[in-house]
């Protein structure tokens, strides 16, 4: 399953377009340590943002992007540097067509990378031995799942369709076509142990994505199965008795480079190789960074982004990815030869989701 991230109309998104076509970041970073650096290019590139200078980012202005640069935003101030995120328009017409042109530029570059690779991969399996399966065919497949997640990354911020890209993906269906039973590593069975929180109202912030459904299944799953959700922009004051999750300074959030999903499951001592497995593709999808590489990850993300786009209501998402995280939980505990025991209330059963105003 392909996926595109593609910049939309005005007015096409759930919520109003903000003002200004792009959203610039401007950071200054201190020269030490000097993987702060390191750490705040890598991500930007992962980003798929475009370098005006040393210290000024673009990125086209959408609410995933607008989010992506105010995690980075929060990261830099934890470097002891400065950033912010301002929206903008170009001065013309001709300025935003070399800004698009330059975006479609810096993808066909990956795209050529990425074609470039696979074929030569391609005639590396010309022989029927490696068609059948020898171990000439199993690195081959390796290979491939990491190239599939290189093209998925690229994919995820081709905001102007890149010339190049369906050569890349026809390209590696053809390998993938040629290597057929891929094997899979299959999860361990483990405990599942009690939440601490009960019949609490938790709070998020509106369009929920990957991280933020994958934390409401597993609030419901594991932590508080009668938990009620809500939408709201600002963090709930501490008296008000409501939950804020990955929300902008929340004690269930991003911390260092853990999603909020990841510190769930590290606070409340969730020790589930299935869980643990879903946090991997929720960190790889919500951080960008590869760092677990799974497989199924593309998957995930591009039913997640349908989900957007098939639901205009911020509960009635919610509850739909509730449903799709609990049935991938299911299917990985099946996977394992777990036999899992349900809650006495399923997580999905009942749509107690609601947007604060």
């Amino acid at each position: 399953m392909t996926r595109q991230r593609k910049v939309r109309a005005p007015g096409s998104e759930s919520e109003p377009a903000p003002a200004g076509r792009w959203l610039l970041l401007l950071l200054q970073l201190p020269t030490r340590p000097s993987r702060a650096r390191v750490q705040t290019w890598r991500r930007l590139q992962r980003l798929g943002a475009l370098s005006l200078k040393n210290a000024a980012y673009l990125l086209p202005n959408t609410p995933q992007a607008r989010e992506d640069f105010e995690w980075m935003k929060r990261e830099i101030v934890g470097f002891k540097g400065q950033a912010s995120v301002f929206a903008a328009d170009a001065i013309g017409e001709a300025e935003d067509e070399a800004i698009v042109a330059a975006f479609r530029d810096a993808r066909r570059q990956e795209f050529d990378e990425v074609i470039r690779l696979l074929e030569r991969l391609r005639r590396s399996l010309g022989s029927e031995a490696a068609r059948r399966g020898t171990a000439s065919a199993l690195r081959a497949a390796r290979v491939t799942r990491r190239w599939r997640q290189r093209l998925d990354q690229i994919q995820d911020v081709d905001f102007f369709e890149a010339p190049n890209a369906a050569r890349a993906r026809a390209l590696l269906q053809d390998i993938e076509t040629r290597l057929e039973g891929r094997p899979r590593q299959p999860s361990k069975p483990g405990k599942r142990p009690e939440g601490v929180y009960r019949r609490r109202t938790w709070v998020t912030r509106p369009r929920p994505g990957i991280d933020r459904m994958g934390s409401a299944w597993l609030i419901r799953r594991f932590i508080d199965p009668e938990a009620r959700f809500e939408f709201a922009r600002e963090v709930p004051s501490a008296d008000s008795g409501r939950v804020p999750f990955d929300m902008f300074d929340a004690e269930f959030s991003h911390h260092g480079d853990s999603c909020t999903f990841e510190v769930l499951v590290e606070r409340f001592g969730i020790d589930d190789p299935a869980v643990r497995h879903i946090g991997h593709i929720v960190h790889d999808l919500d951080l960008k960074d590869a760092k677990f590489g799974v497989s199924e990850a593309s998957t995930i993300g591009g039913l997640v982004e349908g989900l957007g786009e098939t639901y205009g209501d911020d509960a009635e998402l919610l509850e739909h990815g509730v449903v799709l995280f609990e049935g991938l939980y299911r299917s990985l505990s099946q996977r394992a030869g777990e036999t899992t025991s349900r809650p006495s209330r399923s997580p999905q059963s009942s749509p107690r989701t609601q947007r604060k105003h």
